[in-house]
């Protein structure tokens, strides 16, 4: 990623999106860099690009700006001083209307920041705006175009975060996952999307769909970026701090139940990895019998969960609520309480029985999406192949690894044990950097 060293402040606003997080924060804490100046930057690219790439719901210029100034005349906050961040708009702000994806909320202001955004702020960051959700970060599209080919998806359901970054518009973003929507637009735009182990980052203040699914997570420019936010907004110091492994990651090369979906430019980059890790002594890796289950039993509990989650909406304003996410819903209450039962005692099988499948494994490297991003905006991709990694409360972290035969971006992601997030992340950071460079 860019090195700020050296750089003039002017040249390096200008491209401060590109930048991101780590290099933003040493540049200011440097003195050849002002928050002032980074935030203008975005700003400046958001003129350029939104009305292409319509990443934000809400975008309040003056007020960054002034949360810029005034850290500028103060001594260093924490990790992120400075720093532009863009926050999901099913997460909580204060001093910004919050809709949760849906026009029942539309001008919502909540009375209060989410606990993730208030832990940002307090480590120094400035927030930039609320990007774009589908409804209810569920699965209707908002109106965010992919800004690698506007005639395709960014995925979802944090679309707006993963458009943003991948633009430039912005360093990092929070996003959420409860199914795929980190690390579906992550790889559907080409960034890093990094979905901690389940209540790394607190999620208070964030609009609930499942309750033992939602996962508050970072789409950012690198690992490290990833990492950094994760760590101020968790309070969690070691997540920055990526452990040396001392050698080459150990790593388990798994196609998963659900390799069946995957499409050619899936197969192509899963192959070509696995080829050049094979110097590094990556093995293959088959999961027990009883993972095979696990997609359908973590739409059987988000279905179930999400149904009472929304019970307040379902009873006074029904008809604003789309008709897939009112199916869907539907679809909850007709779920037997012995299937949601047996789903989760399938979930808690798996979670026990992943540590001794990986053996002295670091990571398991798996699929993220099936292919590119498909082409249209009216949906945003399935989400098959991280709705077991969401249910097991394992971090996962995508990788952007090369392109597709559309010119579009592919990538895996790394997989590892529950609450072995600064490990995961470690293993990341070093396939990353031994990658073909995306951009």
């Amino acid at each position: 990623m860019a090195d700020p060293g050296g750089c003039e402040e002017n040249g390096m606003a200008g491209r401060a999106g590109n930048l991101g997080v780590a290099a933003v924060a040493r540049a200011i804490a440097a003195g050849t860099l002002t928050s002032e100046a980074a935030v203008a930057a975005c700003l400046a690219r958001i003129a350029e690009r939104e009305d292409t790439v319509g990443a934000w719901e809400h975008l309040d210029p003056e007020g960054a700006l002034a949360q810029a100034r005034a850290l500028d005349r103060m001594p260093a906050q924490g990790p992120l001083h400075g720093v532009p961040l863009g926050v999901k708009d099913i997460i909580d702000t204060a001093e910004m209307p919050t809709g949760y994806g849906s026009p029942i909320y539309a001008g919502h202001r909540p009375a209060w920041d989410a606990a993730c955004v208030a832990m940002a702020r307090r480590a120094g960051a400035v927030v930039l705006g609320k990007t774009v959700s589908t409804e209810f970060a569920y699965f209707r599209p908002g109106r965010t175009a992919n800004p690698l080919d506007p005639a395709r998806t960014p995925g979802g359901s944090s679309s707006g975060s993963a458009a943003a970054v991948a633009d430039g518009m912005v360093p990092a973003a929070f996003a959420t996952q409860t199914a795929g929507s980190i690390t579906r637009p992550a790889a559907f735009c080409g960034v890093v999307g990094y979905k901690p182990s389940f209540a790394t980052i607190p999620r208070g203040g964030v609009r609930p769909f499942s309750d033992t699914l939602d996962t508050v997570g970072v789409i950012a420019r690198s690992v490290e970026d990833a990492a950094l936010v994760a760590s101020a907004a968790a309070g969690r110091p070691d997540l920055a701090a990526l452990p040396d492994l001392g050698r080459p990651p150990r790593i388990g090369l798994c196609r998963t139940a659900e390799w069946p979906a995957a499409e050619p430019a899936t197969i192509a980059i899963f192959e070509e990895t696995a080829a050049r890790l094979g110097a590094t002594g990556a093995r293959e890796v088959v999961l027990p019998p009883d993972f095979a289950g696990l997609a359908d039993a973590q739409l059987a509990i988000m279905a179930a969960e999400a149904a009472r989650q929304f019970a307040h909406e379902r009873r006074v304003c029904p008809d604003r609520l789309s008709p897939r996410l009112a199916d869907v819903l539907k679809e909850g209450d007709a779920i037997p309480a012995a299937r949601v039962a047996e789903a989760r005692a399938l979930a808690e099988r798996c979670r026990r029985q992943l540590p001794e499948a990986m053996g002295d494994l670091d990571i398991l490297l798996v699929p993220s999406t099936r292919g590119e991003a498909p082409v249209g905006l009216g949906a945003t991709g399935d989400p098959v192949f991280c709705r077991a990694w969401t249910l097991l409360h394992v971090p996962t972290v995508h990788l952007p690894l090369g392109h597709g035969s559309a010119g579009m971006p592919v990538g895996l992601q790394a997989v590892g044990r529950f609450g072995d997030d600064a490990r995961v992340l470690a293993a990341a950071a070093w396939l990353l950097e031994r990658a073909p460079a995306l951009r």
